[in-house]
């Protein structure tokens, strides 16, 4: 008797690159390339690069890139997918869709699902799903259990599976003691723990930045000594137990001093930041529109100074979208009962270079940097590699709008406006996005 799976496996998303690919004139920034900064064509054929040279002849499609940047694929190491559970609110399909319209080749997925990430049967059924699509899909597996902060969850069968790093999403383990055992288990076998850092008991439950917009708005705030209270903690007990951390959506000043002063004294620590704490500031927030409800909070503009200071430093090892899709019962609602968060995945790149950022800097902390951070394969733009680059033009300016979005989700306060810096294309596994 034949049983049917309950499971739809995820149709194809993307166009399989039927024939060859001839870039011209493009400028190669990739600084693991020998070509790093040069303008050159690039030819790829059944997904491979097989010539990197100037004025290329070939029969195949032709995309004239004059002026514009290939760098390697993005990728995103915080991001929310709502498989299993919450694919109202975000699919792989309408997720990696968005992703790669963004210029993401591979995405982290945080745990924060219904059941969440945390055994073996999560992971496999991810990566099974997933498939090998333009997107490669990393599941990161819980901490804990049920994301519960009580027990830890079955990190290593989890790691045997295919996680390659552990977080308990967008929940703090406020418990020390379960900190410092996950630190100590995952030094068995080389895994990375990644620390949400908030005290909850210091955060409350307030739902802004705590400072002159919270007063100004009559609402409590978050202070920044809940985030950099937990970093501090976090960073004794990766010190003490001799192990490597990572701290997920850093916001403050002090948090930036914190883990700059950590990385001197030689602790295996990295950190990212989210690309819109780059941009905006706790002042979006005198509207009461909840689309900028993010969490951690939107921060002051001194706090927006120091991490676009971290970033350039290298304190601060790597930019992520954040990309947390809601249905719009969740987002269009009073203030206090709005959940937190945006879409992000397509426009990223255009609020990097919005923030100031130079190109050279956002392929570092938007594609080199989180894969270093999870070590796993650079893609590299070098004869003889696979093909897995994204193609920039910082110049275009372009409308996002409901229509372009890609998300299942609208829950970003970026739609409907016109931004600065497009991707072009798309292109990883011998699938092609434009």
């Amino acid at each position: 008797m034949l049983h049917r799976s309950p499971f739809k496996w995820i149709k194809p998303i993307f166009k399989i690159a039927q024939m060859n690919l001839l870039i011209k004139s493009a400028t190669i920034i990739d600084p693991n390339s020998p070509f790093n900064q040069k303008v050159t064509d690039v030819l790829i054929e059944k997904g491979i690069i097989v010539e990197i040279a100037q004025e290329i002849e070939a029969g195949a499609e032709i995309f004239d890139a004059e002026g514009k940047y290939m760098s390697p694929g993005f990728f995103d190491l915080n991001c929310n997918i709502g498989e299993p559970g919450l694919e109202t609110k975000e699919d792989l399909y309408t997720g990696t869709k968005a992703a790669a319209s963004g210029g993401f080749t591979g995405i982290a997925l945080m745990p924060n699902t219904v059941p969440p990430v945390h055994s073996k049967s999560e992971i496999e059924y991810l990566l099974n799903r997933s498939g090998k699509n333009l997107v490669d899909v990393y599941p990161l597996g819980a901490i804990s259990h049920k994301r519960e902060g009580k027990d830890l969850a079955e990190m290593y069968d989890m790691y045997l599976s295919g996680a390659k790093a552990f977080s308990d999403g967008n929940r703090p383990v406020q418990d020390a003691g379960l900190m410092e055992r996950a630190l100590l288990y995952a030094q068995g076998f080389d895994a990375l723990v990644f620390s949400y850092p908030e005290d909850t008991a210091i955060a409350g439950k307030a739902k802004v930045n705590e400072g002159e917009v919270s007063t100004l708005l009559g609402m409590k705030g978050i202070p920044s000594l809940a985030e950099e209270l937990m970093i501090a903690r976090d960073l004794y007990l990766a010190e003490y137990t001799g192990s490597k951390i990572h701290f997920s959506t850093i916001s403050t000043t002090r948090s930036v001093e914190l883990i700059r002063d950590a990385k001197r004294k030689g602790l295996e620590v990295t950190c990212d930041v989210a690309v819109h704490h780059l941009v905006l500031t706790d002042e979006a927030l005198l509207g009461f529109d909840s689309l900028y409800k993010v969490k951690p909070p939107l921060r002051t503009r001194d706090d927006v100074e120091a991490l676009l200071a971290g970033v350039v430093d290298g304190t601060i090892d790597a930019i992520v979208s954040q990309h947390t899709p809601h249905e719009v019962e969740f987002k269009n609602v009073e203030f206090e009962v709005a959940e937190y968060g945006i879409i992000g995945f397509q426009t990223a790149f255009s609020l990097a270079l919005q923030a100031g950022l130079d190109i050279s800097t956002i392929v570092q902390k938007m594609a080199v940097g989180p894969r270093e951070i999870l070590d796993i394969d650079i893609p590299v733009i070098k004869e003889g590699q696979a093909a897995n680059f994204v193609l920039l033009d910082t110049q275009a300016e372009w409308e996002y709008n409901k229509k372009n979005n890609r998300s299942k989700s609208y829950n970003s306060p970026f739609i409907g406006q016109n931004l600065k810096g497009k991707v072009l294309l798309t292109f990883n596994n011998n699938h092609l996005s434009k």
